[in-house]
């Protein structure tokens, strides 16, 4: 393929979401506090063609040679001078494509250290690995986290260029990448992770789920073992306050300790328990399952729900001072999200809450609420999405137009029972 038109290619597609087709190596970069993180994913098949080893099933790629091979072959400068390189990890792994099938990858996490600071930015990325043996190589390039300019891979990252041999200046030769980043601020990160908890948020269907649920009684008085009627606005509102504060310090709490490392549970219970705790919500929407207790609840749920959000930030690698404004900017991007929705949806169960049918959208909404939890439960533990979930995933982006039909539907049926009221009133005074 012409040169050229695979680097077209490669800056059209976005580096394809960080996948690559053989025969080419990929490398993402993440720019920290004081070194440039590095993983360069490549074809086992190349390595071996490029260091005239045969790496079988058996063979462990993890060894002082490749260790050695690796650092010197992934370096960066800055000016004259050299940059630190050191390897943290090398593995294999089994991976499928539509035009080769199934190949075996290698995967490197390497890190860089500048002697200075604030080389950082600007510097040239001299990698060769394969590619010194192999001139039909490529490795593609990109920047995969920069917390100061709002650069994350969940974004798709950005591309930087190609490395490959330059033939025109020489068989075997190639030109090392030049690497000249943005300077960034504190703000631009902050921003960045103020966006990223309002997604999460937006794309957490189950976290907001389980506080839509839980908030469905909020407006009820409760009628021995029953849910009895309407309790007033400021019965509600109160209620409705104590249950959404007891939700956002809950989560608030394990968000900074899980986000810091200094608590950690496996990713599947914790979307186990995140599905257990909508359907705890929907029982107890049915039926007063721990009527007056709602806050601690929603606190303890909370708990759970603020480690799944840890999760998100922990993966970014972030250094501790970026962290400590990460959390606080994914925080806050969660609560305005989460206020957001609340405030489209309470207004009109506060107003339906006062009509005779709100027993039955209470009770069905419930139902249905408690069946995607089951589902969810299934999906987790089994790893494997079933009809339900799947047909979550697909309804879930109409949930504005289910907003503003919601709303209209509470307006009109309150309309409707204001109207019968003031009628039945009227006749009375007659």
């Amino acid at each position: 393929m012409n040169r050229h038109l695979l680097i077209l290619l490669f800056l059209l597609t976005g580096f394809g979401a960080f996948a690559h087709p053989m025969p080419n190596s990929t490398v993402s970069l993440s720019v920290m506090e004081n070194s440039v993180a590095g993983e360069a994913k490549m074809s086992l098949s190349d390595l071996e063609a490029a260091t005239k080893i045969s790496l079988d099933e058996n063979r462990k790629v993890n060894t002082p040679f490749f260790m050695d091979y690796f650092r010197q072959h992934i370096k960066a400068y800055s000016g004259k001078n050299v940059w630190g390189t050191s390897i943290d990890s090398i593995y294999t792994t089994t991976e499928f494509d539509t035009n080769v099938g199934k190949y075996r990858e290698v995967v490197v996490w390497f890190k860089m250290v500048p002697p200075q600071k604030k080389s950082l930015r600007n510097f040239v990325f001299n990698y060769d690995a394969i590619i010194h043996q192999v001139v039909t190589h490529s490795i593609l390039v990109f920047l995969k986290n920069d917390w100061k300019n709002g650069i994350r891979s969940e974004d798709g990252g950005k591309p930087l260029g190609t490395i490959y041999t330059n033939f025109q200046i020489g068989a075997g030769k190639y030109e090392p990448l030049e690497v000249n980043l943005e300077d960034g601020s504190y703000w631009t990160g902050f921003k960045g992770m103020f966006a990223l908890g309002m997604e999460h948020i937006k794309a957490g269907t189950d976290h907001l789920l389980f506080l839509l649920v839980l908030l469905l009684p909020a407006t009820l008085t409760l009628n021995g073992k029953r849910w009895g009627r309407f309790g007033g606005v400021r019965y509600s509102i109160i209620k409705l306050l104590k249950v959404v504060t007891a939700f956002t310090i809950g989560h608030s709490i394990t968000l900074l300790i899980g986000a810091l490392g200094w608590f950690h549970l496996p990713k599947q219970p914790v979307e186990v328990l995140i599905a257990v705790s909508i359907l705890v919500s929907a029982v107890h929407a049915i039926r007063p399952f721990f009527a007056g207790k709602e806050m601690y609840i929603a606190a303890g749920f909370g708990l759970v729900h603020g480690l799944a959000f840890a999760t998100v930030l922990s993966n970014l690698n972030l250094d501790t001072s970026t962290m400590v404004l990460s959390i606080l900017g994914f925080n806050i991007g969660i609560e305005v999200m989460q206020l957001f929705v609340i405030i489209s949806i309470i207004p009109w169960i506060i107003l339906l809450s006062q009509t005779a049918l709100y027993k039955w959208i209470r009770i069905v909404w419930a139902i249905l609420a408690g069946l995607a939890a089951l589902s969810w439960i299934i999906e987790r533990l089994s790893g494997n999405p079933n009809r339900i979930t799947i047909l979550i995933q697909k309804i879930i982006v109409f949930a504005p137009l289910g907003i503003l039909g919601f709303a209209f539907f509470t307006l009109v049926v309150f309309a409707l029972q204001y109207k019968k009221r003031s009628m039945l009133n009227q006749s009375q005074d007659i």
